[in-house]
């Protein structure tokens, strides 16, 4: 097999490259990295020196690709689909990426230093992070009034980067409840089958998750076919 992915099955940048994947049927190998085992981070390292997840191996090509937003343009460019995640036209590719980043920067970020924060007992200032939320919740309430995708009228590489940052991102700061269009373009991804497929793969993992507490009971249950 050409593709091989490197990966932890509770991370939410690993949900993103994995619903970019499912999306399109993309065959690929699974290496699941487990960090607090030297060994897994150093071959982790020995792919990216920076040591994170995910990268994606092409042997075909011979080439390691890091970061979650490069791993599905390259997919979408090396390994299509029926379903392109960065339209050709340029404005709404450019949209895209535009919004892509925001979930990476404006959702994940400070949603990752909230958890990180709940996991390591540090009990520091999280005034900045929640307000960054609200700030990012509040756009998006604005910008989904007229929309079903957030930046192409079809799903997108934004929509995938959407998924995993706004599903945990809502059990460190629930959404508000009057925010309908926010609520209705989460619940349309989490109905979407590529995401339901990485929500029940991650199932096994959310106990050791910070604030696994918070997740809903409809994402904790087990799969009808398990």
């Amino acid at each position: 097999m050409s593709l091989t992915l490197y990966y932890h099955p509770l991370a939410s940048f690993c949900h993103k490259v994995l619903i970019a994947l499912y999306e399109n049927g993309t065959e690929f190998e699974r290496r699941i990295i487990d960090l607090a085992d030297a060994a897994d981070s150093a071959e982790l390292q020995a792919l990216w020196p920076i040591g994170k997840f995910p990268i994606l191996r092409d042997h075909a090509q011979q080439s390691d690709l890091p970061e979650s937003s490069i791993i599905i343009e390259y997919l979408d460019r090396r390994y299509p689909g029926t379903h392109r995640l960065v339209p050709d036209d340029w404005e709404i590719a450019l949209e895209v990426r535009l919004w892509d980043r925001f979930f990476d920067h404006y959702v994940q970020v400070p949603m990752q230093r909230i958890v990180s924060d709940r996991l390591h007992a540090t009990n520091g200032d999280l005034t900045r992070e929640r307000s960054t939320l609200e700030t990012a919740y509040g756009m998006l309430e604005r910008r989904m009034a007229s929309r079903i995708w957030v930046a192409s009228p079809d799903f997108s590489m934004a929509d995938c980067a959407a998924a995993p940052a706004l599903f945990y991102a809502r059990t460190v700061l629930p959404f508000p409840d009057d925010y309908g269009h926010l609520n209705a373009y989460f619940d349309r991804l989490v109905q979407r089958p590529s995401f339901q497929r990485v929500i029940d793969e991650a199932k096994p993992w959310f106990s050791f998750y910070p604030f696994a507490q918070a997740i809903e009971q409809r994402f904790r249950q087990a799969p009808d076919n398990a």
